[in-house]
């Protein structure tokens, strides 16, 4: 301030220019010299003193470097204290300020000009008046970046005018667009509310600047197709304008894999219907029936009304409780069962040879059970005459080979219990000693006439045992004089009366 009594201003006047605000200021002469500043203009600069700022302009530019928010550094005409010296009148000039020597900005101030003049109305005090915006620009970068980095599409539109003034790169992935196919468009032009589930709610809040609640779209594309998105709108302020952010969430994915699901479902539910064997789905807790195909109602004579009062129980194919325990065990424990046997009970009483197989899949949220039912009638006559054939043909097994014999045997008698054992797997020897086992030799009988050890037999025996799938000599017995043995080549020859 001493400085300023050299020039004889009025300090009065200067007293109620810096009550009236509360932005830093200082004061130049037209001669360029800075002549005062007050304490907010000097924390604006990270200086204490007034002479920190510089005496002249010069000294001003040597200490401060200035730059435009878009990098563009000042040159020494374009400095706002050597514009106010020049008599220009500018408000809201945004600038970046560095320290000499710093390569980052400090501060971003926001100036406008003043001019006072004297008693003839020239200028004898030109004023710069000083916002730090630096926080401000600050919060608005960090929402830039943010806005700019979100991958939920987004854009903004001014009020004033609807008009779009932001637009991330969500938005333009999911939508196919540029950005200048964007920005500058109106929302009429560009209409991100087509289509929505309420378009009247929705122009209103536009209208009004209030929130508008999320509603599902169809957001037409450049291509002239259209996509499904959930849109909503949240007014907010950007560069102390009032807008509205739009947010969007593709639904796309999900009307694909719900179209997908759809399909799938009609897949499987042709093929449940279409299907030659029966099919039923059923509940987890007492198999009631919830569905049945064509076949199975074929198969019982239900209709489809009928089928849903049923149960496997009803139907036989459970029957008694043990069996019941049994099924429900497997199907808790395994995920169900396969190829079981069962006989089902028909509406009109008649019992059918079924298979059955089961297991649980998800419906409706809630697990049931599936059945797999088979008529296995026919097949299961026919095996009762060819069992007939084969007896029929093994009365008289002179006409066949051994290997013959064997399978027909086999045949006769399956069993997936059963060891399935053929002649041909059997060696000469143990052949030889099963032979005289079946003339009823014993093992010491047996060594004598095969002219060898009681053990060998022995071994011979267990072996014979281990590839049968026997323990007992008179199943070994039975299995080979189904087969055709004694053999004529393995018996002892007669011995003659002395």
């Amino acid at each position: 301030m001493p400085a300023l009594h050299h020039t004889g201003v009025d300090l009065r006047r200067l007293q109620q220019i810096v009550s009236g605000l509360t932005e830093g200021v200082i004061i130049v002469s037209p001669d360029q010299d800075i002549l005062w500043a007050n304490e907010a203009g000097l924390r604006m600069h990270g200086v204490e003193r007034i002479p920190d700022l510089g005496k002249t302009i010069d000294e001003y530019r040597d200490r401060f470097r200035l730059r435009y928010r878009n990098n563009h550094w000042l040159e020494a005409p374009d400095y706002p204290l050597e514009r106010v010296v020049a008599g220009e009148a500018f408000s809201e000039v945004i600038v970046e300020v560095l320290r000499e020597g710093d390569e980052e900005a400090r501060w971003i101030h926001q100036i406008r000009s003043l001019v006072l003049t004297d008693s003839e109305d020239k200028p004898d005090l030109l004023v710069l008046v000083i916002q730090d915006v630096s926080m401000l620009f600050e919060a608005e970068e960090r929402f830039e970046q943010t806005f700019k980095a979100n991958p939920a599409p987004a854009v903004i539109c001014r009020l004033s005018d609807q008009r779009f003034v932001k637009v991330n790169t969500g938005f333009l992935e999911m939508t196919g667009r540029e950005r200048e196919d964007v920005l500058g468009r109106t929302v009429y032009e560009l209409d991100v509310l087509a289509d929505v589930s309420d378009p009247g709610l929705a122009k209103q809040r536009l209208r009004e600047g209030r929130t508008i609640p999320q509603m599902q779209a169809d957001l037409h594309l450049p291509n002239g197709g259209r996509k499904l998105v959930i849109v909503g709108g949240q007014p907010i302020d950007l560069n102390e304008q009032p807008c509205m952010l739009f947010t969007f969430a593709d639904l796309e994915p999900r009307r694909r894999i719900e179209g997908e699901l759809r399909e799938s479902e009609a897949r499987a539910h042709r093929t449940f219907e279409l299907a030659p064997i029966g099919l039923a789905v059923a509940t987890l807790d007492g198999h009631r029936f919830l569905q049945a195909n064509a076949a199975l109602l074929e198969l019982t004579g239900y209709t489809t009304e009928d089928i849903q009062q049923q149960s496997a129980c009803s139907l036989k194919l459970i029957d008694g409780a043990n069996a019941r325990t049994e099924i429900e065990r497997a199907i808790r424990d395994d995920g169900g069962f396969h190829a079981r046997d069962a006989c089902l009970q028909r509406k009109d009483g008649e019992r059918v040879d079924v298979l059955i197989s089961t297991g649980i899949i998800p419906m409706h949220g809630s697990d049931c059970v599936l059945w797999v039912i088979q008529d296995i009638a026919e097949r299961r006559q026919s095996e009762r005459e060819l069992i007939g054939a084969i007896e029929t043909v093994m009365r008289d097994t002179n006409w066949f080979s051994r290997t013959i014999v064997e399978k027909l045997a086999n045949l006769r008698a399956p069993s997936a219990q059963r060891h399935v054992a053929e002649v041909s797997s059997l060696t000469g020897r143990e052949r030889e000693t099963l032979s005289l086992m079946c003339e009823g030799l014993d093992d010491a009988a047996v060594a004598e006439a095969m002219g060898v050890s009681r053990n060998t037999v022995r071994n011979n025996v267990a072996r014979i045992y281990g590839k049968l799938g026997v323990n007992r000599r008179s199943a070994a017995i039975i299995w080979a004089r189904e087969r055709g043995f004694p053999l004529p080549s393995a018996r002892r020859p007669a011995i003659k009366d002395i």
